[in-house]
């Protein structure tokens, strides 16, 4: 399992893998003339159409590259919506301290400034804080940037309200689409009252990721601003409103979008909602083994999480001299990737299972962390040094184990096989900590002395 919270890495088929290497796909110019490529055509009018339908939106743009050229797509939409009706000065994006951190470096992008909206002890938005900047904002306002379900792992339970106050005052409403696998089959973000909304096909929809790409962040956008969505100049793309390309390729990674084609075909309506429900059903599963534990940072106001949820660890750093990183390391030995750290609270870890997982892969991912939480307990009982013991090492290589000289507060097999299963199934860390971030903050010259010179 790789756990990450707000990452969605969850299972990529084989069945929905191989079109990308068929040639009659993957060897087409993205500029071959249209009448050469009306499958590919084909493919794109009933993916946009899909997708649509998924979203309760008019159209679909699927040029974007990215997640994030996705945003920054959907907000340039927004800003010539605004100055084709006259509104030039309409350049305040509000956008909640719980946002992904792509927001504001989106809004900054296309010359909207940011102003910060507070969020509740429960992690959703402050309706009074909204409400109060988009008054105080309200002749430039331009548009809020929303993540539902929130960045927090819960569903904004008051989200209609928050798109209303937005309209109300004259901005609209962006939804971060990173989260809508927690939507689909279930509800739509135009029917919710967002005017624009990004889909990571590279997430959601099943298109693997990591490294750098490559992935997909689609647009769909409510009817008045259709006429502005992304086009193209060498195929035509796009109206006479267009914002123009986001991306150097009309229709942005063509061949990978076979891979959500595929994914949506086979699962069907029933199939998509199902996975929807499972991914919560999971999460909240988790949730509920782990409270014992850990506690959860945020629920939703019927006490259960969304797809994702946070466990917060801070109180260890003062009684057990444990970090969120620590138990990210640990969990290496036990053979797991570990969950995203400190985002979006520091001291934290967010964990993301998805529908693609099994009960046992649950069960054993949550008998790790109780098993990570029985060695913190070690340490705050005094039974392990506060320096050096199994979390502080962690990760423990094989070059470490099998080492001749051992001079650690507790055993070899402690430190790399620490549960049954590991035995089975062993995983080897290849390189020990080292320092973490301390060189990235602390520079050091590695240059010789200039003595050396003399």
């Amino acid at each position: 399992m790789i756990p990450l919270g707000s990452c969605t890495m969850k299972l990529n088929a084989t069945s929905e893998m191989l079109p990308v290497t068929w040639p009659e796909f993957s060897r087409l110019h993205p500029f071959a003339p249209q009448e050469q490529a009306k499958g590919y055509q084909e493919l794109f009018r009933q993916l946009e159409t899909w997708l649509a339908e998924i979203t309760g939106f008019s159209s679909v743009s699927l040029q974007p590259n990215a997640g994030s050229q996705g945003e920054y797509a959907g907000l340039m939409v927004i800003r010539a919506y605004h100055r084709s009706r006259g509104d030039l000065h309409r350049d305040v994006c509000l956008i909640p301290v719980s946002a992904h951190g792509t927001n504001p470096a989106s809004a900054a992008m296309v010359g909207m400034t940011v102003v910060v909206v507070a969020c509740d002890q429960q992690g959703n938005v402050n309706l009074a804080d909204l409400e109060a900047k988009a008054t105080q904002h309200r002749d430039r306002l331009s548009a809020l940037m929303l993540t539902y379900p929130s960045t927090h792992g819960v569903f904004e339970a008051d989200v209609r309200r928050i798109c209303q106050i937005v309209h109300t005052h004259g901005g609209q409403v962006y939804m971060d689409g990173a989260n809508m696998n927690a939507q689909v089959g279930l509800c739509r973000p135009g029917d919710i009252g967002a005017d624009v909304c990004h889909l990571n096909l590279h997430k959601t929809f099943c298109i693997p990721h990591g490294g750098g790409g490559p992935g997909m962040g689609p647009i769909g956008v409510a009817h008045h601003l259709t006429p502005f969505l992304p086009g193209h100049p060498v195929t035509r793309l796009g109206g006479k409103d267009s914002i123009g390309p986001v991306s150097a390729a009309p229709y942005g990674s063509p061949s990978i979008v076979t891979i959500s084609w595929v994914y949506i075909a086979l699962m069907g309506r029933d199939g998509l909602t199902k996975a929807t429900q499972v991914a919560i059903l999971n999460a909240n599963y988790m949730a509920k083994r782990l409270e014992k534990y850990y506690p959860i940072l945020y629920r939703g106001t019927s006490g259960f999480v969304a797809h994702e949820f946070i466990l917060d660890l801070r109180q260890f750093k003062e009684t057990a001299g444990v970090e969120a990183m620590d138990v990210a390391k640990r969990l290496m030995d036990y053979g797991f990737h570990a969950p995203t750290v400190s985002f979006p609270v520091a001291g934290t870890l967010m964990i993301e299972p998805t529908e693609s997982e099994s009960r046992a892969e649950l069960d054993r991912f949550c008998e790790t962390m109780i098993l990570i939480h029985a060695e913190i307990q070690a340490i705050i009982e005094g039974r392990q040094p506060r320096t050096n013991n199994l979390l502080k090492n962690a990760p423990h290589t094989a070059q470490v184990v099998t080492a001749s000289e051992w001079t650690r507060p507790y055993s070899r097999e402690e430190a790399a096989f620490p549960a049954p299963w590991v035995r089975d199934h062993k995983f080897w860390p290849s390189v020990s900590r080292i320092d973490e971030a301390y060189g990235d903050r602390h520079l050091i010259c590695t240059c010789p002395p200039i003595e050396s010179y003399s």
